[in-house]
């Protein structure tokens, strides 16, 4: 008996070590899209905050402390994004990469600004993210009056005199991607024959398809995301339409091409210059690739918001997060993406965005000189 009293004492202290251990982890949270219409992004957030925090840890952790890594799912809805903030918060993480929709990003940045989280957004382009004087809010992507206005650019240049239309999901994302484009292009000297909105969701466009024919439309600006562009252009060309479709970088999933099969091939998009392609990540990329994981889209940038902050908590010696976000703002970041620098919004300094245009086989290439 005596024996066995050793034993279960000897194990509920391995236990408590083991705990004590685990307490000393600093928990942190990526949180996406991990359901519905925008899962494939939400995928390509987690396997790249997944593959960081582990890489991160192999290297010993930050400031001597391994991550733990919880998993967060806003399904790109507003009201969910708030309460992942809030649980988030008050879990007291100390940072999140998130979110991928504008219009999760912006609710929950309140909550985290309120909790003490610092917010990094792989993904969301909507200026107003940070327009808003919060202190806590940053991202490693570009913004929509950025990649509208090289849409505009590239309509203008190789569009020029032919008839236009854009179209927006009503969504934080969509129509403000669509509104920055329209403004670029209006400046340029272009007016659109037609601006038309629907409601994301929608599975039904022969209405809106039957107005691009009547008005002979050559391109379509859609401020959207994958789901409905891939409908939009399916039934397009089943009522003989050769329109050009045109979107933003929402369009940036393999997904896309799942949707509209070979009759995708044409389609623009922009987004920014394939990291995939940038010495940075090479290493990376090969890594991935050892698993079957294709980092495309948004994977390499949500390892980036992993690299950006560790490094600045590294550089802080802290995980509190307005020590951080000072030391972020003041500091020169190296990532898988490249080089990231920010202003007092915490808008990255470099911005570069590029057009994409979809072929037959489910890939797509850049358009050498589309870009800045």
């Amino acid at each position: 008996m005596k024996s066995l009293k050793l034993i279960g004492l000897a194990f509920g202290a391995s236990i408590a070590l083991s705990s004590a251990a685990f307490a000393q982890d600093v928990s942190i949270a990526v949180a996406g899209p991990m359901t519905g219409g925008e899962s494939a992004f939400g995928r390509q957030m987690k396997n790249g905050a997944e593959m960081a925090v582990a890489d991160i840890n192999a290297a010993g952790g930050v400031n001597g402390k391994k991550l733990a890594l919880s998993i967060e799912d806003d399904a790109c809805d507003p009201k969910q994004a708030r309460s992942v903030a809030e649980k988030i918060a008050g879990a007291k993480m100390p940072f999140v990469a998130g979110h991928y929709c504008s219009s999760s990003s912006i609710p929950a940045s309140e909550a985290y600004a309120d909790g003490n989280v610092l917010q990094i957004t792989p993904a969301s382009t909507n200026p107003l993210f940070t327009e808003r004087k919060l202190w806590n809010v940053a991202r490693v992507c570009g913004r929509d009056d950025q990649q509208g206005l090289i849409a505009a650019q590239y309509i203008a240049k190789n569009f020029k005199g032919k008839n236009i239309a854009i179209l927006n999901d009503k969504t934080t994302y969509g129509k403000g991607l669509a509104d920055e484009t329209k403004k670029a292009l209006n400046k340029a000297g272009v007016t659109e024959k037609m601006y038309e909105s629907y409601n994301k969701g929608d599975k039904d466009f022969n209405a809106i398809v039957s107005r691009l024919k009547r008005d002979n439309i050559d391109l379509v600006y859609v401020g959207g995301y994958h789901q409905e562009s891939g409908l939009i252009l399916r039934q397009m060309r089943d009522q003989g339409l050769k329109t050009v479709l045109m979107a933003g970088d929402a369009l940036a999933d393999k997904e896309y091409a799942s949707i509209t099969g070979p009759a995708g091939e044409g389609t623009l998009f922009t987004f920014g210059p394939d990291p995939r392609n940038k010495p940075t990540a090479k290493k990376i990329v090969d890594a991935f690739k050892a698993k079957n994981i294709d980092p495309e889209g948004y994977t390499l940038y949500t390892y980036a918001a992993m690299q950006v902050w560790s490094q600045a908590a590294k550089k802080a010696g802290t995980t509190d997060a307005k020590k951080v976000m000072e030391a972020m703002k003041a500091g020169k970041w190296d990532t898988v993406i490249g080089p990231i620098e920010y202003d007092a919004k915490g808008d990255i300094k470099q911005i570069d965005y590029v057009v994409y245009k979809w072929d037959a086989k489910g890939g797509y290439t850049e358009i050498k000189g589309s870009g800045t």
